[in-house]
């Protein structure tokens, strides 16, 4: 099937705004066949419409085990033993797998158990704004979201580990390795990677194990000891990793998303910081209106009919969260940001079965982190006109955001 060229997310404008060309597809082709989001892939599904797009994240007939494995032999060794790893994770598992290694782990991030996260998550909060006080200027990215969600996911996995610089390249190469991706070449450093984190799990557990510490790992492997049946080695390894480097990744996007949309919208700002009980539909606003996660990769296990179009099993798709949350036939003025806005039903963090498991803990430290900030500095301000953004296509973010005031 020929792709049409209508729809290019390689194209170094979508970075700086996918929107214009998120509306161009919905009002032209929302069941749109484009390009592949993984190597070696004649095309993908494009879906644009919020309604098919919500419809089809809780379809059983779509899952989130890929392929690849078909694919796995024209690929190279390093990209062979990454993929290997990758398929023990929750990013790739349909039930009943995923639905065992879920049950583990969502405990940790109820509601309940992350609010009582909430005074902690302060305390790091106000500590990184006592150690900026008085800078001129400062980056939001790095000497305040990053260093706030990356201590408070640490210490939930019980980790005794500050490399904030390491994390921070281990996320980074981690996370591309689940992007649009032209060509495989991107496995070699993620295998390097991993490889150095399954290195750091495996130190980490044989500490643990002799001298446990609260926390997500040590409860892991209090379960892997106890009944083996229910959790593997490397399922162990891949899933504290896993929360390792998505517990804070696209949190920082969510701070550093919103407060770019706040400093770009000046009434909006204001109207948070005189208000700073509006923050709860604020964060959902700021999850609508740029989201971190634009994309959220299926495969069809057997043909689906979308949009009078049929989809063919072992077709890949590719649902744009993105476009769907600025969907006018679902939200009114979308490309507007109202932080006051009303039965606000984005799917920033999905739905379904693969609905995100850090949910909670992305909202909670996002509602302590902005009004903090805006309490500490009342003037804040951009002090470039466009920030650095990051390289990624479907995880949406900034690579620095310097402000002053």
């Amino acid at each position: 099937m020929e792709q049409d060229p209508l729809f290019d997310y390689y194209a170094p404008e979508f970075r700086i705004d996918p929107y214009s060309f998120y509306r161009r597809l919905r009002e032209e082709d929302p069941v749109h066949w484009g390009l592949p989001f993984e190597p070696d892939f004649e095309g993908a599904w494009q879906i644009a419409r919020y309604a098919d797009v919500n419809a089809m994240l809780k379809d059983p007939r779509l899952g989130k085990a890929t392929v690849i494995a078909e694919h796995m032999a024209s690929l190279p060794v390093e990209a062979q033993e990454y993929l290997g790893l990758l398929s023990l994770s929750l990013l790739r598992m349909d039930p009943p797998d995923h639905t065992r290694l879920r049950a583990l782990v969502s405990k940790a991030f109820t509601p309940r158990m992350v609010e009582n996260l909430r005074p902690r998550a302060e305390a790091i909060a106000t500590k990184l704004l006592d150690e900026t006080e008085g800078e001129p200027e400062i980056d939001l990215i790095y000497q305040y979201a990053f260093p706030l969600t990356i201590t408070v996911i640490t210490e939930m996995l019980g980790l005794d580990y500050d490399d904030r610089d390491q994390l921070k390249r281990w996320a980074g190469v981690l996370v591309a390795a689940q992007e649009c991706k032209r060509t495989p070449e991107i496995y070699g450093p993620a295998s390097e990677a991993s490889a150095e984190v399954v290195a750091f799990f495996r130190e980490q557990i044989a500490r643990q194990r002799e001298h446990p510490r609260p926390g997500i790992l040590s409860d892991l492997i209090a379960v892997r000891d106890q009944d083996g049946d229910r959790l593997s080695e490397n399922e162990l390894i891949v899933t504290c990793a896993l929360l390792l480097v998505a517990g804070h990744d696209t949190t920082v996007n969510l701070i550093g998303n919103g407060m770019f949309a706040l400093l770009r919208n000046p009434d909006q700002l204001a109207l948070l910081r005189d208000n700073p009980d509006l923050i709860g539909p604020a964060v959902e606003e700021f999850l609508r209106y740029d989201s971190s996660t634009q994309m959220a990769g299926r495969i069809a296990h057997e043909d689906v009919e979308v949009g009078g179009k049929v989809i063919h099993q072992g077709d890949l798709i590719n649902l744009l969260l993105g476009s769907a949350n600025h969907d006018p036939e679902q939200f009114s003025d979308p490309d507007h940001l109202d932080i006051t806005r009303k039965d606000n039903r984005h799917i920033a963090f999905g739905h379904g079965i693969h609905y995100c498991l850090g949910a909670p803990l992305a909202r909670l430290e996002a509602q302590v982190a902005i009004p903090l900030l805006l309490r500490r500095r009342p003037e804040i301000h951009l002090t470039v006109e466009e920030p650095e953004r990051r390289e990624t296509i479907g995880f949406r973010g900034l690579n620095h955001l310097p402000v002053a005031g």
